[in-house]
């Protein structure tokens, strides 16, 4: 919560909390790069916002890494590649990494060891490709949000190309607690992500960057500016620690100045947000061809023996991260794929990273919150810490109460599930839960009403159908009649004749 001091000192900042951070023991450790190529990848075709892509190879084939799997499926996918070399030996429905485990189709490979990459020449010079050019490539590539969102990137770059997007701002704030796999990527390959922004300045057709790191990151802020000062046009710049920094809004407030309108979106304020290890991505896809395959996983929590970040390949089992990691299962008692914020918790450890994962977590017991909820004490705190400026007891009180259209219209979509007004209730109210409830429950009634008038225009449809063929038919039954007394009248005229 703020207090009136630092809301006067910092009064582009609204709301957050300082949530415990828990991030030493993996922030300063390197990247592990030498993470044993597991005999099976589980790759699923749902790894992004969007429709699944299709699959273009069969049981049995042989891939190399980075090969097509399966292709996009409209504007709004992605595709899939192979994350090593091998045997497609399944494609089918599999567990996937989110609470509910429901299966979704995916493609099972068997690697053969080799790891080998498919044939496909770097560029020479990316700068010279054209800009619709460079938003071809990064949506090849597969690349979508590695901030967690995962929406198709390639999207992101001809929106600022088409609505002239006058800053393209880089999010290496990493506000969520024991995640460092930004920080560490920051850290060791800040040329990269420079590049990859450099790269995604020229597909957007913009002209000015910034890059926001989170004050708890100096040895990540200094290599980031390191990296960028041959490049004015690119500024990193620190930014308050206070989760949740690294919300595009509460950034674009801070660095920007601008205030995004509800229900409107960056662009509408001249903006587009993308990771750093989104930027990262688009420097290997356009640079050297190489598309989304691996990443780096922040694995950590009180039940891991050794925490550390982790370069995987796309479809690595979260039970082999564990055993890497000595995991001890027995203390873990709430597995999180992403932050323990606004993170998943997964029912077991047996399903795939996809290329949202950036963190799992195996917490404790003692790590894990569930105090008895007492009676509100109408304190406000959750009122002072929510970055998108709502009334959170207001809104679950009336979800309570079953009344979501209220809820509505004291802003329940502007919520971001955040968890702020969750984490300083000290009557242990889960007001996010209410919120995710709604969201459900808003988002299956508008479901439920589109599949009504989707049936009912079905109804129209054949209702006008059914009447142009009745209409049609009697057109027909009268010019036959018509056609009929001609001949009638023709056979008197000639009888008579006769």
């Amino acid at each position: 919560m703020l207090s009136l001091s630092t809301l006067l000192k910092e009064p582009r900042i609204r709301g957050g909390v300082h949530a415990e951070e828990h991030k030493a023991s993996t922030s300063s450790q390197p990247i592990v790069v030498d993470f044993p190529l597991p005999k099976k990848l589980y790759i699923p075709l749902q790894q992004h916002v969007g429709k699944a892509a299709e699959p273009v190879v069969r049981v049995g084939d042989h891939v190399l890494k980075g090969q097509l799997l399966a292709h996009s499926q409209g504007m709004i996918s992605a595709p899939v590649h192979a994350s090593s070399s091998g045997v497609i030996i399944d494609i089918d429905d599999y567990p996937a990494p989110h609470p509910s485990a429901l299966p979704i189709r995916t493609v099972v490979l068997e690697t053969d060891g080799e790891d080998k990459w498919i044939s496909a020449p770097p560029v020479d010079d990316p700068f010279q490709l054209a800009p619709e050019e460079v938003s071809l490539r990064v949506g090849a590539a597969g690349i979508v949000g590695l901030g967690g969102a995962a929406f198709p990137s390639a999207v992101k770059l001809n929106l600022g190309r088409e609505n002239r997007i006058h800053t393209l701002l880089i999010n290496g704030g990493e506000c969520e607690p024991y995640l460092t796999c930004d920080d560490r990527l920051m850290q060791e390959r800040a040329a990269g992500i420079i590049d990859g922004i450099r790269l995604m300045l020229h597909g957007m057709e913009t002209g000015q960057a910034i890059v926001g790191i989170e004050d708890n990151k100096p040895e990540a802020y200094a290599a980031m500016r390191k990296a960028g000062l041959p490049y004015p046009f690119i500024k990193v710049e620190q930014v308050p620690t206070r989760y949740p920094m690294g919300w595009d809004r509460q950034l674009i407030r801070y660095l920007i100045g601008r205030e995004v309108p509800a229900g409107g979106r960056s662009a509408d304020v001249g903006v587009i947000m993308h990771n750093v290890g989104t930027a990262y991505a688009v420097h290997r896809a356009v640079r050297f061809n190489q598309p989304l395959v691996s990443r780096i996983v922040t694995v950590s929590g009180g039940a891991v023996a050794s925490p550390m970040n982790i370069e995987v390949p796309i479809g690595t089992l979260i039970s082999e991260l564990f055993a890497f990691c000595g995991v001890d299962q027995t203390a873990a008692k709430r597995i999180i794929m992403g932050g323990p914020m606004m993170g998943d918790a997964l029912p077991h450890s047996r399903l795939p990273i996809v290329k949202a994962s950036s963190g799992i977590l195996a917490l404790t017991q003692e790590e894990i919150r569930n105090k008895a909820q007492q009676p509100c004490i109408r304190c406000a705190q959750c009122v002072s810490a929510c970055p998108a400026g709502l009334l959170p007891l207001e809104m679950a009180n009336r979800i309570r109460n079953n009344q979501l259209d209220a809820a509505v219209d004291i802003g329940l979509k502007d919520c971001i599930s955040c968890g702020s007004c969750s984490y300083v209730c000290p009557s242990n109210i889960p007001l996010v839960q209410y919120f995710k409830y709604a969201s459900g429950e808003l988002a299956a009634r508008q479901q439920a009403q589109h599949k009504s008038e989707h049936t009912r225009r079905l109804m129209d449809e054949r209702n006008a159908r059914m009447d142009r063929i009745k209409k049609q038919q009697q057109e027909e039954e009268q010019a036959r009649l018509a056609a009929k007394a001609e001949r009638e009248r023709l056979q008197s005229e000639q009888g008579t004749l006769a």
